[in-house]
């Protein structure tokens, strides 16, 4: 049986497009795509001596487990040059587990749904243009209440 789940893509380095459709395109196997967001440039948060990132939402449907999920996403992301030298750094791709249907899990190595998603405003942008009224299953809320509830701040702009 399918769940559908939804990713977060972001690159800030070379051809950040370029990045973006190369990792969504490397997602087939895992199941097939359902949504793109369109793409949007964020400034960088934590560490912000960094060039700007481009960003996305994907919703795809898969069969795998999971873990077996995350296990092809971080693969996709060493397929693709990713090294994590630097924390919160400059980095190829980074693909990130969003929400898994309706699942709740944490273990040492995956949180579903992603821990930070309900306070990032590169995340919540682009998932609401493409899952308004997807529920984050621990907080309840749809992706736009989350939205609207965000403060102002960090810059989000539609390319």
């Amino acid at each position: 049986m399918a769940t559908l789940v939804y990713l977060s893509l972001g690159s800030n380095m070379g051809n950040r497009a370029g990045h973006l459709q190369g990792a969504i395109a490397r997602l087939k196997p895992c199941g097939p795509v359902m949504a793109v967001s369109s793409f949007y440039e964020t400034e960088p948060l934590e560490f912000t001596e960094q060039p700007w990132f481009l960003n996305c939402a994907v919703g795809l449907e898969t069969s795998f487990a999971p873990e077996q999920l995350m296990a092809e996403l971080l693969a996709i992301e060493k397929e693709m040059g990713r090294e994590r030298s630097q924390k919160k750094g400059p980095r190829v791709i980074d693909i990130d587990l969003l929400m898994f249907g309706e699942s709740m899990m944490n273990t040492s190595g995956l949180t579903i749904p992603h821990p930070a998603m309900a306070t990032r405003r590169f995340v919540l942008e682009p998932l609401a243009e493409i899952a308004r009224e997807a529920r984050h299953p621990v907080l309840g809320k749809t992706v736009r209440e989350l939205l609207t509830e965000l403060p102002a701040g960090q810059v989000v702009k539609k390319v």
